[in-house]
């Protein structure tokens, strides 16, 4: 016999494991009674009796032809979200067979940081009809979560049999980092783009550089530039291009030994949130934007595209699932000078990443850095217009912390402190006010 043969008949077989308790009791009957009608020679009895057993062997072989035909689909709205925020999963089923599908039973699996597994009992479904359900998720950390797959259960009209379906599709659900509202503020390293200095230049100059080219099909003749054009012997039209934006690029540091506890609300936490809520703000005012970490990775590649909502998109999604750099040691603040640091507990791969890059303006959150850190972050600042750094603070001895602080200030960097509780918004301001007052101080 074909394989094919061999697999289907193990597959009415299993749908026979599906009867029901009733069903178990009518089979049981059904051929008492056929034993007991051929012993005492009653016929009407044996015709109880095949009745008995027909009817459950005929639901579990119309149920075992409507699963198969029964399908489903699941929809997310949106796909991604932050911290915090809402989705919405609609789940549809489609009966495709002739004949109308019994009770369904649905169930879909969540990832237990979404909430409880969400049960859908629907009626019978008309041949060709369908139906639509939808649940919420939600969730306060960040991170990709599965949805799937959808499991479905079911059960004829007499309550005779339950079969069982798992699809193989699933969804993915982004949770992104919780994403602050900043102001607009002054913060350096803006004279080359389209930030505050950016847009007076433009200003001065048009957005237009006169820069001809040759004339192709479909180019606006409005464009022609006559006096390329009587220069060169052919028609020529006036490019566009676009004019330059203000660099930003921002550090993580992810150093597992520069942060201390866990939950939303840990510092690390709230340096992936902070660094996520500047590069929204950032790209939302026109800058280039590009993210690092210690550990030297770097969004966007080089080959990638240029388009701002594209590229925060790609920064965003790599945040969300953005995990400690797998360095061994306890949180410490290197103080003696005599100590010897590992060489792989600093920022080696931010300074590969932004070598012999223009970095703009560099924005740093960093754990608490060691001597060997410190000593990088100082030769990364000699590599960007302006540098401000927030700190994660509240992890060390004040005056530990204090002469942290100290020692990026003496680097050039502008160091704040990022303590718990405390919004990034009002720290923003903080840094957005120091950087005005040293402007005016020049």
């Amino acid at each position: 016999m074909p394989a094919g043969d061999d697999d289907r008949r193990g597959t009415v077989r299993a749908a026979f494991g599906g009867l029901t308790t009733r069903g178990r009791s009518f089979v049981a009957a059904g051929a008492a009674a056929s034993v007991c009608a051929y012993l005492l020679g009653q016929p009407d009895l044996l015709r109880v009796g095949a009745l008995l057993v027909a009817l459950p062997v005929v639901s579990v072989l119309v149920l075992y032809l409507t699963r198969s035909r029964v399908t489903a689909a699941r929809r997310l709205s949106p796909a991604r979200v932050p911290a915090g925020g809402e989705s919405r999963v609609h789940l549809r089923v489609d009966n495709a067979f002739r004949l109308p599908s019994g009770q369904l039973m649905l169930q879909d699996r969540v990832p237990y940081v979404l909430g409880p597994r969400p049960r859908f009992v629907l009626d019978r479904i008309e041949p060709g009809g369908q139906r639509e359900v939808s649940y919420r998720v939600r969730s306060d950390q960040r991170g990709r979560y599965p949805l799937g797959p959808l499991e479905l259960r079911l059960a004829d009209p007499f309550g005779m049999v339950e079969l069982h379906r798992s699809f193989d599709a699933y969804d993915v659900m982004t949770v992104l980092p919780h994403i602050e509202t900043l102001a607009p503020v002054r913060l350096g390293g803006e004279a080359g783009g389209q930030g505050e200095s950016g847009q007076r230049s433009l200003a001065v100059t048009g957005e237009e550089d006169v820069i001809p080219r040759d004339y192709r099909h479909g180019d606006d003749l409005r464009r022609v530039h006559w006096r390329s054009t009587a220069h060169r012997g052919q028609l020529m039209v006036r490019r566009e291009e676009q004019p330059p934006r203000s660099r930003c690029t921002v550090l993580l540091d992810t150093r597992r030994s520069g942060y201390a506890g866990t939950g939303p609300q840990a510092p690390f936490e709230r340096a992936v949130s902070g660094a996520a809520s500047v590069i929204t703000h950032l790209a939302g005012r026109g800058y280039q934007v590009r993210l690092i970490t210690d550990r030297g990775l770097s969004l966007p590649g080089p080959g990638h595209g240029a388009d701002s909502a594209e590229t925060t998109g790609l920064m965003l999604d790599a945040l969300a699932v953005l995990d400690h750099s797998a360095l061994p040691g306890p949180l410490d603040l290197v103080t003696d000078t005599h100590r010897v640091t590992p060489p792989d507990s600093g920022l080696d791969g931010a300074l590969t990443a932004l070598a012999g890059a223009d970095c703009g303006l560099l924005i740093a959150f960093l754990g608490a850095p060691d001597l060997a850190a410190l000593d990088q972050l100082a030769r990364l600042r000699q590599r960007a217009a302006d540098g401000i750094a927030f700190v994660a603070a509240g992890q060390l001895d004040p005056g530990v912390e204090a002469g942290t602080l100290g020692r990026l200030r003496e680097s050039g960097w502008s160091a704040l402190p990022l303590h718990p509780g405390v919004p990034l918004a009002q720290v923003w301001q903080q840094a957005g006010g120091e950087r005005a007052a040293s402007y005016r101080g020049r």
